[in-house]
């Protein structure tokens, strides 16, 4: 029973929604379980790992696939990315491999990004990159040869599509930083601690008293496993039937249900 949990985190691909194409249809159950939340009167958020828009847009997209939730509601790594920063608190400016829209995001967050000629690079970001740029690249394995931290929003390098795996770019570009520079990749997405900071501000609530809810062993059960956090897995999205017995223990959910419909005899 859920009665006794304080606050939810919900992935949302395979989890509240699925993707045919560029279009996002509902789970069953989807829609009354946070429907059901929200007049319990406790919080929700839901955490993608998808960097490639602001966090507004992802709600946004949210809400017109009929999902009622805020743009408060709906965290991403570039929320959690501003908690590392912030906590860290390295010098410098951030050389971020992001699109233009994620570029405006974060300077509106009060994060310099580097420009061209900006020698000052205290930190290396990597998101959704479309381009490979390569004097770019070699700015950034300078920086962080000379002590820069490489933070990306996920190493996955993968995530489940449509038609089959869709690869990570941003994988791709921070695998390339750590193979010349050496750098240990820092992860702000799910699951990292920055995840875990930004879940907790958001909520708002006991970090060991949350229910996390996703379709990922390895994404959304280690991120509840990294906080203490009551964990589901939903079998309708990424691993399926899952034998939770051979997984080790950072990834091994609570209890497995076939979709977040079966959460409305427990809330």
């Amino acid at each position: 029973m859920l009665s006794s949990v304080k606050g939810f985190v919900f992935d949302i691909d395979g989890t509240l929604v699925h993707r045919e194409g560029p279009r996002l249809h509902l789970q069953p159950g989807a829609v009354d379980v946070l429907a059901r939340i929200r007049d319990s009167g406790r919080p929700f958020v839901l955490f993608t790992n998808g960097s490639h828009l602001p966090p507004r847009a992802f709600a946004q997209e949210i809400r017109d696939a009929g999902l009622d939730v805020t743009d408060d509601e709906l965290l991403t790594p570039l929320v959690s990315v501003l908690f590392y920063l912030r906590t860290h608190g390295h010098g410098g400016s951030l050389l971020a491999f992001v699109n233009d829209v994620v570029t405006a995001y974060l300077a509106n967050a009060g994060i310099p990004v580097a420009g061209e000629g900006d020698a000052d690079v205290g930190a290396v970001f990597v998101a959704h990159q479309d381009v490979v740029d390569f004097p770019k690249l070699e700015r950034a394995a300078r920086a962080l040869l000379h002590g820069a931290p490489l933070l990306t929003g996920s190493y996955a390098p993968y995530y489940a599509g449509h038609n089959g795996p869709i690869f990570s770019r941003g994988a791709m570009v921070t695998a390339a930083l750590a193979k010349v520079s050496g750098a240990e990749p820092i992860v702000v997405g799910k699951p990292s601690q920055a995840a875990v900071d930004a879940v907790s501000d958001r909520l708002g609530v006991p970090i060991g008293e949350i229910a996390v809810i996703g379709d990922d062993v390895a994404m959304d059960i280690a991120l509840g496993r990294l906080c203490g956090a009551r964990t589901i897995l939903v079998t309708c999205g990424t691993s399926g039937d899952v034998d939770c017995e051979t997984l080790p223990d950072e990834h091994r959910p609570d209890t497995v249900v076939e979709g977040v419909a079966a959460l409305l005899d427990w809330l």
